[in-house]
């Protein structure tokens, strides 16, 4: 025990350096957050592919919480909604009262490209649209799924970190 402790102490801390901070806007309704976002992950009807990547630009490696954002278990406690994929038509109607139960200001983060315009699912029966298509959307990040690094920098650009 007392080896693994000094193997510890010794190898410090092992995420990456923070890289530039991004170009880009703060959207308006983030200024009074203070560098902080609170964010609540809505899966409207995705792959899953995005939310591994979600997983890794949380994780130990990218560690997106050292930027001030950290995921929330409640809309209520949320600044901010993360949500991934398109649409369905099930997922519609629970979207909206998600987004409805976020508090002001509120913004709401298109992650991926099905969450931008349905992507690959486009046109499918069970799909309702994108996201823009049923909350206003303030930011969106794209690729399928997109890297770790462009969801660290578009939460980023949230925080203003």
């Amino acid at each position: 025990m007392k080896d693994l402790l000094r193997k510890i102490r010794k190898t410090g801390r092992v995420a990456e350096e923070p890289p530039e901070r991004p170009a880009g806007d703060v959207p308006d309704a983030l200024g009074e957050l203070g560098g902080s976002v609170q964010l609540r992950h809505v899966d409207a009807g995705s792959c899953n592919g995005c939310e591994v990547e979600i997983a890794s630009a949380f994780g130990p490696v990218y560690d997106a919480e050292r930027y001030g954002a950290r995921l929330v278990a409640s809309p209520r406690h949320a600044d901010a909604l993360l949500v991934t994929g398109p649409v369905t038509r099930n997922m519609q109607v629970a979207l909206r009262r998600t987004y409805e139960a976020v508090p002001e200001p509120k913004v709401v983060v298109a992650l991926g490209d099905c969450a931008r315009d349905c992507g690959v699912f486009a046109g499918a029966y069970g799909v309702a649209g994108a996201v823009r298509d049923v909350v206003p959307v303030d930011v969106e990040v794209p690729g399928c799924p997109p890297e770790p690094e462009a969801i660290v920098a578009a939460l980023r650009g949230l925080t203003g970190r």
